[in-house]
C-alpha cells in the first residue's frame, strides 16, 4: 500500500511538472518567457542585510513567493570570468576566459583577455597612404557555443542587453547589444581626455585616461579630441628626441599609424562661471559643473571617402582660476557603429532611433577619472547616476515591445559603485571617508534595484513567466594589497638582474628587471601565477617533468603566507586549471589561479610585472571594494519565483536551467544541472483543471 502511494504521489508529481513547467525536452516552448535581471556584484549577504532592514520591499516580496540562495561564482571570481561561465555553462577549461587580461609567453607582456584586433594580412603603400587588399577586424576569444545561440535553433526569440563578454557579438538570430568586452573609439577599454592650463602633479602616473597642457589666450582655449588611429595613413617612428627610429637589422625606417584628430574651442565668459564649447558642427554652453549631453563627432580617415562616428559628453569641471574640461572616453556611436556592437547589426541604430545616444564602452562610470584624483566622490557619483539612470530608461523600452522567449538585461552600477564607494561607508577601512557624505550611496543603490525589480513585478511577470535575478559574484572589502611578485622574489621563484634596482620606477611594470634564465614563476594579471616553462615561455627554463613538482611547493608556500601584522592567512585557495577545470582550454589560463582571503587581493603594481620592495600595500585608493578573492567567499544572487532545487547552485548550473525553462536540452560540454523546479500557477485554466480531474489528481493541489 505504502508503495502504491509513493508510486501515484510521485507520478503526479511527475505531471504536474510537464503540465506547468513547459514541454518535454526537445520541443522548444516559444511562448515561455523568461526575464532576467543580471545584475553585476551583488552580494547575497548585503541583500539579507538591506531586506532585513525592511529597505527592499520588492526583493523581499520575490523571495517569499519564489526563493532565494547565494549562487556560487566561477574562480576566479571576476566578472568577464564568471559571465562567460553563464554565457557556455562551462568553467574557463572550456571558455578559455580568465581574466580582464591574459599574457603572451613570447613576449610576458599582458593583453586584452576577452577580445583581440587584427590588421589585414596584405596591403599596399602609397606614400604616406596605406590601401588594405585583405580585412582586418576583432575576434572574441571567448570559446564555446552561448546559450542563446542553442535556443536559436529551438527557434526561441532572446534579447540581451549589455551582455558582458560578447564583443563582438556571437552571430544569431538573437537581438543583442554587447557589454564588457566592447572598446571605446580609440580601441581601450575607455580612455578619457582632460584638458587644463594647470595640469596635476601625477599627470604622467594617471590611467585610464590623458591629461592635457593647455593655454587660455584672450578667454579662449584651442584643443584638440584624439581619435582613433588612422590605419589608412602611416608616418615615421620617432624617439622622445624626435630622431627617426630604424630596425637595427634591416635599417629600413618603423612607421606607425597616426591618430585622427578633431580641433574644437572653448570660449570662457568673462565675468559668468561659464564656457561655450564649438566642436563641428555644435555649439553648446555649460555652466561650471554641468554635464553636456551626448555629442557626436566624426573623425575623417580619407577625405571625403571614409570617416568613423564617435559620441562623447563634456563636463566643464571650472572656468578659473585654472582651466579644466574633462571629456569623457568617445563612445562607439550606436546611431553609426564604426564596429559591430549588436546582432542584427542594425539593431544599435534601430535602439538609437528609439531612446536617442547610450553608452557603449566597458566601463560607463568614470572611474579612472575618480582613482586619477581628477574627479571629487561627488562628481563620480553624480555621474555614476545619470549611468543608472539611462540603464532604467532602456530596460522600460525593451519591456513595452517584449512578449515572449528571453529577455535578459545587464546592470553594472553595483559592481562599479561597490568597488568606488566602499571607504564611505565601512569604518574599518583604511581610506574610511566620513566627509564626503556618501555613506547610503551603496545602500540608494541597492534600492534602485528593488524599485526596478518591482516594476518588472507588477507590470511584466504573468502566470507564464520566470522572473530571475541573478548576479556573478558578491562583494568583499579590499584593504591590503599583495605584491604577488615581490613575494616571489623573496622565495627564490623569481630572480632579479639587478636587485638593487627593486622598487624603482623603471621596475614596476612589463617585468623589465627580471632574470629570466633563473626564473622558476612569475605572476601577471590579476589572478594568475605562472611557470616560466620551458618550450611555452620566450625564455623558459622549467622543465615539464619539473612541472606538478613545482607547483605543489607553490601551492604549500602560498598557502602559508600569513600577514605579520595580525597573523591571518593571506591566501585560502590555490586552484589549477590543469587539475580543476574541464575542457579542451585548460593550458590557455594560469598555471595557479591564486585565491586571496576576504581584504586582500593582489597589489595593483604587481598585475603588470611591477616589483615593488613592500610585499603589503595599505589600500588608500578610491578603488575600495572588490571580489578578487577565494570564490567561496564572494557568490553571487539567485532570486527567482520558482523553487531554486539545488543546495548550492552554480552560474554553470543557471544556464542548463534557462535553456530548460524553454525544454532545450543542454549541450554535452555543459558542466550544469537545471536548479530551478517547476511553478504551478495560482489560478489553473479550465483545460488544466479538466486534465487533473481526468489523471485524479485535484486533490493534490489542496
Amino acid at each position: 500500500m505504502i508503495k502504491k502511494t509513493v508510486f501515484a504521489v510521485s507520478t503526479v508529481l511527475l505531471l504536474l511538472g510537464v503540465l506547468f513547467a513547459g514541454p518535454l525536452p526537445g520541443k522548444a516552448n516559444k511562448a515561455k518567457r523568461v526575464i532576467i535581471l543580471g545584475i553585476d556584484g551583488m552580494d547575497p549577504d548585503v541583500l539579507k542585510e538591506f531586506i532585513d532592514q525592511g529597505v527592499l520591499p520588492n526583493f523581499k516580496k520575490l523571495a517569499e513567493q519564489g526563493d532565494f540562495k547565494p549562487l556560487q561564482t566561477s574562480m576566479p571570481p571576476l566578472s568577464p570570468v564568471a559571465w562567460a561561465t553563464f554565457i557556455t555553462g562551462m568553467d574557463p577549461g572550456g571558455h578559455g576566459i580568465y581574466d580582464f587580461v591574459s599574457r603572451d609567453p613570447a613576449t610576458y607582456i599582458p593583453f586584452e583577455a576577452m577580445a583581440e584586433t587584427y590588421s589585414p594580412e596584405k596591403y599596399v603603400n602609397f606614400g604616406s597612404w596605406v590601401l588594405p587588399l585583405s580585412s582586418g577586424g576583432v575576434r572574441s576569444n571567448r570559446k564555446g557555443t552561448a546559450f542563446w545561440q542553442v535556443l536559436d535553433k529551438y527557434n526561441v526569440p532572446s534579447i540581451l542587453y549589455r551582455m558582458p563578454v560578447n564583443f563582438p557579438p556571437a552571430e544569431s538570430k538573437a537581438y543583442t547589444i554587447s557589454g564588457m568586452g566592447a572598446p571605446d573609439i580609440q580601441g581601450t577599454a575607455g580612455s578619457f581626455s582632460y584638458y587644463t592650463d594647470n595640469p596635476p602633479a601625477n599627470a604622467d602616473k594617471i590611467s585610464g585616461g590623458e591629461v592635457y597642457s593647455v593655454e587660455v589666450d584672450d578667454n579662449r582655449v584651442d584643443a584638440q579630441l584624439i581619435g582613433p588611429k588612422n590605419t589608412f595613413r602611416r608616418e615615421p617612428r620617432k624617439s622622445a628626441t624626435g630622431k627617426i627610429r630604424k630596425d637595427k637589422k634591416t635599417g629600413k625606417i618603423k612607421y606607425t599609424n597616426p591618430a585622427c584628430t578633431i580641433d574644437f574651442s572653448v570660449f570662457l565668459d568673462p565675468d559668468e562661471a561659464a564656457a561655450k564649447i564649438v566642436v563641428q558642427d555644435d555649439e553648446f554652453i555649460l555652466k561650471e559643473g554641468e554635464w553636456s549631453d551626448w555629442i557626436r563627432v566624426d573623425f575623417e580617415v580619407v577625405p571625403h571617402l571614409v570617416s568613423i562616428s564617435a559620441i562623447a559628453r563634456f563636463y566643464l569641471q571650472q572656468v578659473r582660476p585654472d582651466f579644466r574640461l574633462y571629456v569623457s572616453p568617445l563612445q562607439i556611436n550606436p546611431e553609426d557603429p564604426a564596429l559591430q556592437i549588436s546582432t542584427p547589426e542594425d539593431w544599435a541604430h534601430e535602439l538609437f532611433e528609439d531612446v536617442g545616444y547610450f553608452y557603449t564602452q566597458t566601463f560607463p562610470q568614470e572611474n579612472k577619472a575618480f582613482s586619477g584624483g581628477l574627479f571629487s566622490p561627488k562628481e563620480y557619483w553624480t555621474q555614476a547616476q545619470y549611468v543608472l539612470e539611462e540603464r532604467k530608461r532602456m530596460l522600460d523600452h525593451l519591456l513595452e515591445s517584449y512578449e515572449e522567449g528571453l529577455l535578459f538585461f545587464y546592470f553594472s552600477s553595483v559592481d562599479l559603485n561597490g568597488h568606488m564607494l566602499w571607504k564611505f561607508f565601512d569604518s574599518d577601512h583604511p581610506a574610511y571617508d566620513p566627509e564626503a557624505h556618501l555613506q547610503e550611496a551603496y545602500a540608494y543603490i541597492y534600492k534602485q534595484m528593488d524599485d526596478v525589480l518591482g516594476e518588472v513585478m507588477d507590470n511584466h511577470v504573468d502566470e507564464n513567466t520566470t522572473l530571475i535575478v541573478m548576479s556573478d559574484h558578491g562583494f568583499s572589502r579590499f584593504y591590503w594589497g599583495f605584491n604577488l611578485n615581490t613575494w616571489l622574489v623573496e622565495k627564490g621563484y623569481l630572480k632579479l638582474r639587478n636587485p638593487s634596482r627593486q622598487g624603482e620606477y623603471g621596475d614596476l611594470e612589463l617585468f623589465t628587471n627580471v632574470d629570466w634564465r633563473r626564473t622558476k614563476a612569475y605572476g601577471s594579471g590579476l589572478i594568475g601565477l605562472y611557470l616560466n616553462l620551458r618550450g611555452r615561455e620566450k625564455n623558459g627554463v622549467v622543465a615539464e617533468a619539473d612541472y606538478d613538482r613545482i607547483l605543489d611547493q607553490l601551492e604549500a608556500d602560498l598557502y602559508a603566507i600569513r600577514d605579520p601584522r595580525n597573523g591571518e592567512q593571506v591566501v585560502t585557495l590555490v586552484t589549477r586549471p590543469r587539475r580543476d577545470f574541464h575542457g579542451d582550454y585548460k593550458d590557455a589560463g594560469p598555471d595557479i589561479i591564486v585565491g586571496y582571503n576576504r581584504g586582500y587581493r593582489i597589489a595593483w603594481e604587481s598585475t603588470l610585472g611591477g616589483i615593488p620592495k613592500e610585499l603589503f600595500i595599505k589600500n588608500d585608493a578610491a578603488w575600495s571594494g572588490d571580489h578578487q578573492v577565494d570564490y567561496r567567499i564572494v557568490p553571487g544572487v539567485l532570486l527567482t519565483n520558482q523553487k531554486i532545487t539545488l543546495d548550492s547552485p552554480a552560474l554553470h548550473d543557471l544556464t542548463v536551467a534557462v535553456m530548460d525553462e524553454f525544454g532545450v536540452p543542454p549541450l554535452k560540454e555543459m558542466i550544469g544541472k537545471d536548479c530551478l523546479g517547476p511553478r504551478i500557477p495560482k489560478q489553473l485554466t479550465a483545460e488544466q483543471k479538466e486534465t487533473l480531474e481526468k489523471l485524479g489528481a485535484e486533490g493534490y493541489l489542496k
